[in-house]
């Protein structure tokens, strides 16, 4: 299985031409009858031996963290981290394995954020603040080495930790506002994932990796605050506030179908399904709740999949101009296009 940043190498370093590459792209495209940029391709798994080397891994760093924590919990952790770094090293620099690579950044980072927690002071915002601040510092780090896509995702999470931990630890009453800080917070998520995705609308490299990751974070950065402020997760499920939800999740389905990212409509889906199960349940579905709510919402994602083409080129063609050159071509019967790398 080879990759679109693969195949940019390769063109690059002159084995194939960019024609070649287009003319196999639009191949591939054709055989499965929908364009390569609608597909939202990015690595996860190149096989099972990548799945092998995660359980591997994962008994190497679990195992290694049990036994000396009972020394000493610093001393588990910081080898935890260690060994996150190490392994890294040659799964992600240079076997270029995907899984791992995953798997790796998020134990290296969640290391050193236990790490960093278990060396400052306990229960304190300001101790909580600086190891996200060394969180985000790590990731950085991690991504100037390894280029793992999520990186940026985790290191834009580390650092909305602690611009929202400094906040409070500054300004104590701010904390009645930390709903409205993190529903900004996911505005701007959003805005540099579409950074990263508008450098790449034909989705062949890298770029496009970060984008969706960031676009993952970034959905339930701006439900959760609104579903919190209406009640919905504390139990009020009046009907004026389910169809509060109904409505916000049209409006972030349109925004997904715009930019082309399921990612972003399916990482808020789980409070709907909450949201809509526990309105069927109030009024007299009791026991099917949940069954009759996935019913309905899968059925719709489904005949929105369906059609996503037609859906996408009917709302596209209706933006400004300025606003469609950030985003992917829309193709109403998702008739491949040639795609040239760049």
């Amino acid at each position: 299985m080879y990759t679109d940043e693969e195949l940019n190498d390769a063109v690059k370093k002159g084995i194939f031409t960019d024609s070649s590459v287009a003319e196999f792209r639009a191949l591939v495209s054709s055989s499965r009858s929908t364009a390569a940029v609608d597909e939202e391709n990015f690595r996860l798994i190149g096989g099972f031996n990548d799945i092998f080397i995660v359980i591997a891994c994962a008994l190497l760093l679990f195992s290694a963290l049990w036994v000396l924590k009972a020394i000493d919990n610093g001393l588990g952790l910081s080898v935890f981290t260690l060994l996150s770094w190490g392994l890294a090293e040659y799964f992600v620099r240079k076997r270029k394995m995907a899984l791992p690579a995953i798997m790796l950044l998020l134990s290296f980072v969640g290391g050193v954020f236990a790490l960093c927690i278990n060396l400052l002071p306990p229960s304190s915002e300001t101790s909580f603040a600086i190891a996200a601040a060394i969180t985000a510092v790590a990731a950085y780090l991690h991504w100037r080495r390894f280029n793992v896509p999520i990186t940026v995702a985790a290191g834009t999470a580390a650092a909305i930790g602690f611009l929202m931990s400094a906040t409070i630890s500054i300004f104590p009453n701010a904390e009645n506002w930390n709903l409205l800080i993190l529903f900004v917070y996911g505005l701007v998520t959003f805005l540099v994932a579409m950074h990263w995705d508008s450098s790449d609308v034909n989705r062949t490299t890298r770029r496009s990796d970060v984008g969706f990751w960031l676009h993952l974070l970034s959905a339930p950065l701006i439900i959760h605050p609104v579903f919190s402020s209406l009640g919905i997760l504390s139990g009020n499920e009046g009907l004026t506030n389910m169809a509060v939800v109904i409505v916000l999740y049209v409006v972030m389905t349109s925004i997904s179908i715009a930019v082309d990212r399921r990612a972003f409509m399916l990482s808020s889906l789980a409070y709907v399904l909450y949201a809509l199960s526990t309105l069927v349940k109030t009024y007299g579905g009791v026991g099917y709740s949940f069954a009759i709510t996935g019913v309905f919402v899968g059925g719709a994602l489904l005949l929105l999949s369906a059609y996503w083409h037609r859906v996408r080129a009917n709302l596209v063609t209706r933006l400004p101009g300025m606003v469609q050159n950030y985003l992917p071509k829309a193709h109403s019967s998702g008739t491949p296009h040639r795609i040239i790398s760049g």
